[in-house]
């Protein structure tokens, strides 16, 4: 048996710190990121899973400030005022800035990855060269899982600045004979075809059924992200039949606590579809591989576990979201998705219409950790929040341990509801079972006939807070009237966030 075979039910974030290629530091310039394997030994077909492992590692180290950018502009959600980025705040009411390193952040980050990503499976060819062909099989797969998480890639950009490149190789240099930008709808094709290309080679599996890199890319992760690509070119066919498939596999499941859903218990659970992944290694010190959710959490609280740290109070749910969530007569979907201040209460007090608020909103999670009132906002996002009582002894830093959800099952059931209210045919399952799957978790009365605007809502209600989603359906289905509240004033030339300017000024063409 070959040497990477026998390696048993490792965890992805545990062989980041082991691999050397796959603990490299993220490259400052794409440009850089090119044949790096000087001295590789490519008969050595182990250095396969080193370099697939090297790819989700590109992908899982998001910066701080690319989720909250990709995020922020929904009606459910808002960023933190009185902080030290105010053009982050000025990107929340559509006041954007060529200029703004965040904006450049995530477009050069993105890129270096997917980069990364092309450089990853192009090693992987070469390693292929001297393989069995048991060998070769297992590194088409790879190179599937890279095409997937590629694909994602290209996605999350193109949602957020409309036209992009779309990189084919490694080499940035080609990048620079670009004459026209590839359209938005033209990226998302892409990676609609990119998904049909690498499904057939991947394990037939959830996530976290993989024994060989736990919680890895699967068929399901590609179906989900093909379904996501035509959900925006309004495919809506090519939606119910993705997900329909992910359905009638019969693998997800609903995780019954919406509450510990997004904390330990949830973890790699048979909701999720792809996650980031991060883990302390169930140790108080020493190694551990983290994503900074200090943004999220609020800048004052008094925490259960004593020491443990608070956050910077930068996301905060919007009064437009609790409002809509108490009108519904949300609880546990409500409760998980807002840490609430006594200063928030009591600012939603002053409306006549919410003067009487349910026992749960309460400055003292069921956790025990007590939120207490800091300027920059006045709530924080439950979504984003790790009890203190589940830090591992030892931890401290806000969200220690937690994983980022990015595609989960409840979405998939409500995507293809919508397709099928849009207009697509599918007899996996009616649009009402599939909404109602979602509302009885919540503990919602369940829907006859359900209408698309119901639907719409429901997506609302249980996807808010997560990498923009919101947001994104609201220019999908031009319901721009939505974004402009609370004094905001959206109109459609503010879909898009603008080029940054140094990449304008090392690739012409984005300033065409």
């Amino acid at each position: 048996m070959k040497r990477f075979i026998k390696i048993s039910k490792p965890s992805l974030v545990l062989l980041f710190v082991l691999a050397v290629w796959g603990c490299t530091d993220k490259l400052d310039e794409p440009e850089l990121n090119n044949n790096f394997a000087g001295g590789t030994d490519f008969t050595d077909s182990s250095g396969m899973l080193l370099s697939a492992v090297g790819a989700y590692e590109a992908f899982y180290s998001r910066g701080w400030e690319q989720p909250l950018i990709i995020s922020v502009r929904g009606d459910d959600v808002n960023s933190g005022g009185l902080g030290d980025q105010p053009e982050f705040t000025e990107m929340d009411k559509f006041n954007y800035s060529k200029d703004h390193w965040m904006v450049n952040s995530l477009w050069e980050n993105i890129y270096a990855d997917v980069i990364s990503a092309h450089t990853a499976m192009e090693q992987i060819v070469r390693y292929q060269e001297f393989g069995s062909d048991e060998e070769i099989a297992l590194g088409n797969q790879y190179i599937a899982e890279i095409q997937v998480l590629r694909g994602m890639m290209l996605f999350q950009i193109s949602q957020v600045y409309g036209d992009v490149f779309i990189p084919e190789s490694s080499d940035t240099e080609l990048l620079l004979e670009v004459e026209s930008l590839p359209t938005k709808a033209e990226v998302m094709q892409h990676v609609s075809d990119q998904m049909d290309l690498a499904i057939p080679l991947l394990p037939e599996m959830r996530p976290n059924e993989r024994t060989d890199l736990k919680g890895g890319v699967t068929k399901y992760t590609a179906l989900a992200i093909k379904a996501l690509a035509n959900q925006e070119l309004e495919n809506y066919q090519a939606v119910a039949d993705a997900t329909g498939e992910i359905i009638a596999s019969g693998k997800f499941n609903l995780y019954p606590d919406f509450y510990e859903l997004f904390k330990t218990p949830g973890k790699l659970s048979d909701e999720s579809i792809l996650d980031l992944q991060y883990s302390d290694f169930n140790q108080g010190e020493g190694d551990r591989f983290a994503h900074l959710y200090a943004p999220y959490g609020p800048l004052n609280w008094t925490p259960a576990v004593e020491g443990a740290a608070s956050g910077w109070g930068f996301y905060e749910p919007s009064f437009k979201f609790i409002k809509f969530m108490l009108d519904r007569g949300e609880t546990v979907r409500l409760e998980t998705s807002v840490l609430f201040t006594d200063r928030g209460i009591a600012e939603l007090q002053t409306d006549p219409a919410y003067s009487d608020l349910p026992s749960f909103m309460t400055n003292v999670t069921r956790d025990g950790d007590k939120i207490n009132d800091f300027s920059r906002g006045y709530f924080s996002s439950g979504k984003h929040y790790l009890p203190s009582n589940q830090l591992i002894a030892g931890r401290t830093a806000y969200g220690s341990n937690k994983n980022y959800t990015l595609i989960r099952y409840a979405e998939i059931l409500l995507m293809y509801a919508e397709a099928l209210k849009q207009g697509a045919s599918s007899s996996v399952m009616t649009a009402d079972q599939a909404v109602n799957l979602v509302r009885e978790r919540a503990g919602m009365p369940a829907l006859s006939g359900v209408t698309l605007d119901q639907i719409v809502d429901e997506k609302f209600a249980e996807l808010a807070m997560e990498w923009g989603k919101r947001y994104y359906d609201m220019l999908r289905l031009k319901r721009y009237d939505e974004l402009s509240y609370d004094g905001r004033t959206f109109t459609e030339d503010k879909k898009y966030l603008p080029y940054p300017q140094p990449q304008i000024d090392q690739f012409p063409v984005l300033g065409n």
